[in-house]
């Protein structure tokens, strides 16, 4: 009875109140970074805008914007110092080492390995002039690196920011990890969200640079891939690409590491398993690390909305690029090749390939674009690693 008595009951509660989140002096942008966080979650749960991705950005955003949550998930900083390998060890919380897998680059290449074990090259061995229509969509990554240039950023932001143009997640955050760690959080945000809405940014276009006439072009079917050949890609694009340009090793082995494994049929478990156990939890803590760093201090910001305002830019020259290719494709083959393919150049497997044949059939319901829509759409990942391994070799 005398310890009880004993307590302190005032200082307990005292205590409590003073560990409350609303009551440790947050910043009022934390609350409209909870708000964006309550967006994103409707587009994700309700619109289903790229859930896979945006669901668990949006909940990293969320909780790391809680009042007083950063301490507890991601841990204390040094004052004046806030880089990721400060924090102070004692204090680290779930959210640094889940974020450990992005500051390192191990999660986007894992990324790469369940995307290749997921992709079937038949359609870009079958018809390889479809490598021009994705090598077209890359400019608007070149484009965009000029213009963020010369708004202002170094070289190194520069080359991230324009990295969402090739509309390929994991790639923007290899590149950013290395290049501007700082911008991760906007551009990876960007990066996903131009992603999930390619149906309205990109049908747009694609009626605009294309007349009724070019939308209905039947293409021949494709001819059938030899498993020979199926297996030979791989090898030999990672060998040659690889000798040429290692900086790009890293994104492009692992995709076709995991088409290997996918093709070569010996390793069906192995396949399997980055299909779905490994993919799926890599999005999981990749999608989370990602959201964490949208902290309402860092994230609202003029420069945030100039990211986010290039990103679309470089997101729309990327599909102009691939639509103007194939127009010029069309020409030369005299109406061979139906130019609304050029838009699946754009690295958002199997998305803006889908988006073809949907457009297609708006005009021709029995005309089907998605094969010959997913060469160019495969070819378009090539091109985002490629393209990421060039902004690597000349700027980190």
């Amino acid at each position: 009875m005398q310890s009880l008595l004993a307590v302190n009951f005032g200082e307990i509660f005292g205590n409590l109140y003073e560990a409350m989140g609303f009551v440790q002096g947050t910043d009022w942008k934390n609350y409209v970074m909870l708000l964006i966080s309550f967006i994103l979650m409707y587009l994700a749960i309700v619109k289903k805008f790229e859930p896979m991705l945006l669901l668990p950005i949006a909940f990293g955003m969320f909780l790391i914007n809680i009042p007083g949550a950063e301490k507890v998930l991601w841990g204390v900083h040094p004052e004046g110092d806030s880089s990721f390998e400060a924090v102070e060890p004692s204090s680290r919380g779930l959210l640094w080492y889940l974020y450990f897998g992005v500051d390192k680059v191990i999660y986007p290449p894992l990324i790469f390995l369940g995307i290749g074990a997921m992709t079937d090259f038949g359609p870009l061995i079958a018809n390889p002039k479809s490598m021009l229509i994705g090598a077209g969509a890359q400019l608007g990554i070149f484009i965009a690196f000029i213009l963020a240039s010369v708004l202002g950023f170094s070289a190194a932001a520069a080359a991230a920011i324009a990295i969402i143009g090739g509309a390929d997640g994991p790639t923007a955050i290899m590149v950013t990890s290395k290049l501007a760690p700082d911008l991760i959080s906007a551009i990876a945000v960007a990066a996903y969200s131009y992603m999930a809405l390619i149906p309205i940014i990109q049908k747009p276009l694609m009626k605009l640079l294309t007349t009724k006439k070019e939308r209905a072009i039947r293409m021949k079917p494709l001819r059938q891939v030899s498993k020979l050949e199926k297996i030979l890609f791989p090898v030999v694009v990672t060998l040659v690409v690889g000798l040429i340009l290692p900086d790009s090793i890293t994104l492009l082995g692992m995709l076709m590491l995991g088409n290997l494994m996918k093709e070569s049929g010996v390793v069906d478990r192995l396949s399997t398993q980055a299909q779905n156990g490994l993919m799926n939890t890599i999005t999981i803590f990749l999608g989370v690390s990602v959201g964490c760093k949208a902290k309402g201090s860092v994230f609202l910001s003029p420069e945030t909305l100039a990211i986010i305002g290039i990103g679309l830019f470089a997101f729309i020259l990327g599909t102009i690029g691939g639509l103007l290719v194939a127009k010029v494709m069309c020409l030369v083959t005299k109406g061979k090749i139906n130019p609304l393919i050029g838009s699946a150049g754009v690295s958002a497997v199997p998305m803006a390939a889908r988006i073809s044949e949907d457009v297609g059939r708006e005009y021709d319901p029995q005309n089907h674009l998605l094969m010959h829509a997913m060469g160019p759409n495969v070819a378009g990942v090539i091109g985002s690693a490629i393209a990421a391994g060039v902004l690597l070799a000349c700027f980190a």
